[in-house]
């Protein structure tokens, strides 16, 4: 980790009034034994399930994005895309894991349900950041899967939206397609702004 993505170089953080915890794609394919599981996957959901618990303790949205493609997507290789079949909506796969102790008022955003178009952002195509701005959002705190992927391009479209965004950065994880994929989008993400905290930088 770069000195840019140090988490918060000691500050310290709580939840606040104008807060939401958006968690990403906490779903069984890309878990162990997953069609497309993410080294490492796993070790994000206890560190994710105390963000949720310090979020629902102060009163602020949890929301929870899942990919939830047709059958035949074009991410998927058979279509030409870059990626196996996953999270093909209504299939176990593409369930969150029952690990993650989401509350019952989580708010579900489901993405790159259109056959035809990719998408890795909790963004595009999806109502999130006019509900977001309907609740009177200010700062975007998100965590889970992946780094590189679907956490970098929600980031990155949160911040051309105008939110503060903080990464957890105890619970993420990178595909690494290419070695250095997730450092490289922590340095990315740095650079457009947002800020890494932890668990450990959390105020009493």
């Amino acid at each position: 980790m770069s000195p840019a993505t140090e988490p918060n170089n000691g500050e310290r953080w709580h939840v606040e009034p104008g807060d939401v915890l958006l968690v990403t794609d906490i779903q069984y394919d890309f878990l162990s034994g997953g069609r497309l599981a993410v080294a490492g996957g796993d070790e994000v959901i206890p560190a994710l399930n105390r963000y949720i618990d310090e979020f629902v303790a102060h009163g602020q949205p949890v929301y929870a994005t899942r990919d939830w493609h047709p059958a035949g997507h074009c991410s998927f290789h058979e279509q030409g895309g870059s990626w196996p079949v996953h999270c093909v909506a209504g299939t176990s796969g593409a369930e969150f894991s029952s690990s993650l102790k989401l509350p019952p008022d989580t708010t579900v955003i489901s993405k790159a349900t259109l056959q035809d178009q990719e998408a890795y952002s909790s963004f595009q195509g999806t109502e999130l950041g006019s509900r977001l701005r309907a609740a009177g959002i200010r700062r975007v705190f998100i965590g889970g899967l992946t780094t590189d992927y679907c956490v970098l391009n929600s980031v990155k479209d949160a911040r051309a939206l105008g939110f503060e965004v903080f990464v957890l950065t105890d619970a993420i994880r990178a595909v690494d397609v290419r070695p250095g994929d997730g450092k490289r989008a922590e340095e990315e993400m740095a650079r457009l702004g947002a800020r890494f905290i932890t668990l450990d930088s959390l105020s009493p």
